[in-house]
């Protein structure tokens, strides 16, 4: 796999010093201001607002304390930002880490996590140092979207039974069907005020990101749901009677407790929470980078990742990963660098010296049915629908993941998947190999003909400073999507026309054209022509299926075409100026 541009570009090898530095260096670097100061001020602040109830709820559903959750969000959080390679990346408790942590919990108690958070920060900083990160990229985007649809999946089967107010007489089962088949036999003691609770508080959250998206309407429902809760004296379950409420301080940090025995008990898990993290994490600095057009340095990033689960385990906390949905949060608050994920930090742990007390009056009822919105929308259903229509290989390799990460295991879900995507590259890779009789092994070489077959050298397309042309060679499957779509996004904005020549791909996966589809929808943020030449039919209805496609993207057969019509919409426009100045000068009274 191959991307060349019509001029040769020399490469800079980044040294150890310039790959593992913190972005917060970097904007320190290019000036930092009292105006930035102020931008990361709010939108830290927009940030904290979000997380705290989150933070909370996550912990809970985890089978862990809610201060775990915030101990995380404040430590972890802080850290990731201070060393991160992003510079818009949000740390905290997650949801897509639910399930494992719950697991673990319920396995080898809170102790057995807060081990096993320790050990995938030393795993996750290992990875980052023997640059791995790279390598994580590589996962096909089948995959990630149907580990994460199968995490949802678990995570609202999980709050069920706060939603409902379910009272059992015995441990919820871990596994989906025992789970459902229980929880349907204890309807008979639902709880109407926690439906009731839970209902207004989905129905808050839903209306107010409709009527009023920039309102905080996860903080609002929970504190209308604590409010109506205490002024009513609703017979629900809160923070306070099942918890006893949450400390107004940090706890001292202390080392997980340590033994072989238990390193060795909890060592897959520590696994499992270190590629889950590196994966979440990295997607999170992905669609950062896609909002923003900044480039995150993932081996940095799991670095930071690394040192902040570290950090999390001595305060006890929970595993630590980049959030995506707070990391869009921060970059729509309008942050302007890592400071602003730390003053988040600082302002949760001011929220829990200040209004800890308050947290008791929470229903637990409302933490679910915020867990329930956050499944629902990491659920990715368009993306999950795009890609059963796409081929019946990507279908595959989705469904596999998705019903191995429900009705097995996560990590299991994940590998079979990897594997499943490898084997339909294979295949892939088989029918488009071929060999024609009559083909000379060499090419041989051709006279300067006029037969229309080679056109004539335009220097001016070498040096025009508003078209750029680059050449894709190769498979352009999920093992290549990722660098490709760096070199594309990192130039993308910089000419007026962009024109990406696919002539010599034999094929494309679902991966490629999720790549092809954020350089388009880059392209136009930034007003860019963007034109795809030398697509097959087969390839055109791939990008067509994932979005590429006309008004933000142009198909030509060739090259030339489309710099042709360049040209004329240049030349179009050039002429339109000139008759417009001709008007406004005809129209000067004399």
């Amino acid at each position: 796999m191959s991307v060349a541009s019509e001029r040769g570009r020399q490469t800079h090898r980044p040294t150890f010093a310039e790959l593992y530095s913190p972005k917060l260096i970097t904007v320190l670097r290019e000036g930092y201001n009292g105006a930035d100061f102020r931008a990361d001020l709010i939108s830290g602040l927009t940030v904290a607002v979000v997380a705290l109830p989150l933070s909370m709820a996550i912990a809970i559903a985890s089978g862990m304390t809610p201060e775990s959750g915030l101990y995380t969000a404040v430590v972890g959080g802080f850290i990731v930002s201070l060393l991160g390679g992003s510079r818009f990346q949000i740390g905290g408790p997650a949801g897509a880490l639910i399930v494992l942590v719950a697991l673990t919990a319920e396995r080898h108690g809170a102790q057995g996590v807060i081990l096993a958070t320790a050990m995938a920060g030393m795993f996750l900083m290992a990875a980052g140092f023997l640059r791995l990160g790279t390598y994580i990229k590589f996962i096909p985007y089948p995959v990630t979207v149907g580990f994460t649809a199968g995490i949802a999946v678990i995570i609202f089967a999980s709050q069920l039974k706060e939603l409902l107010g379910i009272r059992l007489a015995a441990k919820e089962p871990g596994q989906l069907i025992p789970k459902l088949e229980t929880l349907a036999h204890g309807l008979p003691t639902a709880n109407v005020s926690a439906i009731a609770v839970a209902s207004v508080s989905i129905l808050i959250i839903v209306a107010l990101r409709k009527l009023r998206p920039t309102w905080p309407g996860i903080l609002i429902a929970v504190a209308v749901a604590a409010f109506g809760t205490w002024a009513l004296s609703l017979p629900v379950e809160t923070i306070g009677t099942r918890f006893g409420g949450i400390p107004r301080h940090l706890p001292a940090p202390t080392w997980p407790v340590f033994s072989l025995e238990a390193v060795h008990a909890v060592l897959p898990d520590a696994i499992a929470f270190a590629l889950l993290g590196a994966i979440e994490s990295l997607l999170s600095a992905v669609v950062a980078d896609g909002m923003t057009g900044r480039r995150h340095r993932s081996n940095c990033e799991l670095v930071a990742q690394g040192v902040a689960n570290l950090g999390s385990a001595l305060f006890g906390g929970i595993c630590v990963t980049g959030t995506i949905a707070r990391t869009a949060t921060n970059v729509r608050a309008g942050a302007r660098g890592p400071v602003s994920g730390m003053l988040h930090s600082v302002f949760l742990l001011l929220f829990m010296i200040i209004a800890a007390p308050l947290a008791t009056y929470i229903p637990l009822a409302a933490l679910a049915a915020v867990l329930v919105v956050v499944a629902w929308n990491m659920a990715e259903k368009r993306e999950f629908v795009t890609l059963i229509r796409s081929s019946r290989g990507d279908a595959t390799v989705l469904l596999a993941t998705f019903l191995l990460t429900i009705f097995r295991d996560l990590t299991e879900g994940i590998l079979v998947g990897f594997a499943l995507g490898a084997v339909l590259f294979i295949h892939r890779m088989a029918e488009m190999t071929g060999v024609e009789a009559d083909a000379p092994l060499v090419a041989d070489d051709k006279a300067d003909a006029g037969d229309g077959e080679r056109l004539p050298y335009d220097a001016r397309l070498a040096v025009d400073p508003d078209v750029l042309v680059y050449r894709i060679t190769g498979a352009f499957f999920f093992g290549a999507a990722s660098a490709v779509g760096t070199v594309l996004d990192s130039i993308a904005d910089r000419r007026k026309a962009f024109v990406i020549d696919v002539a010599a791909v034999p094929f494309l996966d679902s991966s490629a054209a999720n790549a092809m589809s954020r350089v388009a929808a880059r392209a136009t943020r930034h007003g860019i022509r963007l034109y795809i030449t030398g697509a097959s039919p087969a390839m055109r209805r791939v990008l067509l299926t994932h979005g590429v496609g006309p008004p933000r993207v142009k198909f030509r057969e060739t090259i030339a075409r489309a710099v042709s019509d360049i040209k004329r919409q240049r030349e179009t426009a050039a002429a339109g100026k000139d008759a417009l100045a001709n008007r406004q000068v005809h129209r000067v009274p004399r």
